[in-house]
């Protein structure tokens, strides 16, 4: 659904912005009936779905990754959820659809699970390059040709993929240059002794999901309206170059004093730049704010960074984490 901007004046952006704040808080109490913990991912995945971006998690199996996206769905009026499990047998056409022909009516398309509001992409790792490349390139085009025909995704058109770090037997991993399309990546951890104690009495295995009677408190046309109030949120010139700097240390570290800067081998593209800016608008859009600050980009960083920063032979032999080279970017880079 194609909006036009209306631009608001601040008042009138204030009051928008408290309104569907309202909202999420709604959705966020309808996902903690079900969903437990994991405060980070939850956020994240708000901020992607703002910032009309996808999300890469990488995390064990069984931390509820399913679970989300399903909740998340329901919490939508009329949004259509579909799962793809990603195997090595997988071609395109078993995503994306195909043109079937039947004598009685002749050619006719097959839609395939792309077409949905809230698409989970389970273990995409374990799909062959030219099944993740189709994939890939939908989440960028948001349209999907099958045949002779293009199909627009419905808006919202949000991916969760995931991939499990532990089994990388059999598993083709994402090139970097693919990687780069998600505009987060978010690491699933365990949860607490606390919140397991709570996830023993919630759990799916002895409910049905719907017994949780999750309600829908948003609407499908909720999202595009505030993904352009995103937009709307102001960034001054200070902010921008802040950005630019963050990015730019990454490429060119020395310049910054960055001291771990020797093990990476390349830095951030320009879809960094962009995923910082947006992100950080999207971030000041749950804090109830019309402009945007630094600790607005500095909560995003991580998130936006760490699969954008590719370490070299001797990063990788010494297992560095990229998020310990963020950390000092974010320590030296100056604020203004």
């Amino acid at each position: 659904m194609a909006l036009v901007a209306q631009k608001l004046s601040n008042e009138e952006l204030l009051q928008q912005i408290e309104f569907y704040n309202e909202k999420i808080e709604l959705f966020k109490g309808e996902v903690r009936k079900v969903f437990v913990g994991q405060n980070e991912v939850l956020n994240a995945t708000i901020v992607s779905l703002l910032a009309r971006g996808h999300i890469l998690l990488e995390g064990a199996p069984g931390l509820a990754k399913t679970l989300l996206v399903m909740t998340i769905a329901k919490t939508v009026r009329n949004a259509k959820f579909q799962r793809i499990q990603f195997t090595p047998d997988l071609l395109p056409a078993d995503i994306t659809g195909i043109t079937a022909y039947d004598p009685n009516k002749g050619f006719y398309v097959v839609k395939g699970p792309v077409f949905a509001n809230f698409l989970l992409a389970d273990e995409i790792n374990r799909a062959p390059p030219k099944v993740q490349s189709a994939m890939l390139s939908v989440m960028q085009e948001r349209q999907v040709v099958i045949g002779k025909e293009i199909f627009n995704l419905e808006e919202p058109f949000f991916v969760m993929a995931t991939q499990n770090p532990v089994e990388q037997q059999g598993t083709y991993p994402l090139p970097e240059a693919q990687v780069d399309r998600f505009l987060f990546k978010v690491f699933v951890y365990y949860p607490t002794k606390e919140e397991e104690l709570i996830i023993l009495d919630r759990n799916t295995t002895i409910h049905q999901f719907d017994s949780y009677e999750i309600v829908p408190v948003l609407e499908k046309e909720d999202f595009p309206k505030m993904q352009e109030l995103v937009k709307q949120i102001h960034a001054s010139d200070e902010i921008k170059k802040y950005i630019v700097d963050i990015v730019d240390a990454t490429r060119n570290p020395d310049n910054y004093g960055i001291e771990y800067g020797r093990y990476i081998a390349w830095g951030g593209s320009p879809r960094a730049n962009i995923a910082l800016y947006i992100s950080a608008k999207a971030h000041a859009f749950l804090e109830r704010r019309t402009y945007v600050l630094p600790e607005d980009v500095r909560k995003v960083a991580h998130n936006v960074l760490r699969h954008r920063i590719i370490l070299n032979y001797e990063g990788k032999a010494i297992d560095l984490n990229t998020d310990t080279i963020i950390d000092e970017i974010l320590r030296k880079v100056e604020v203004p």
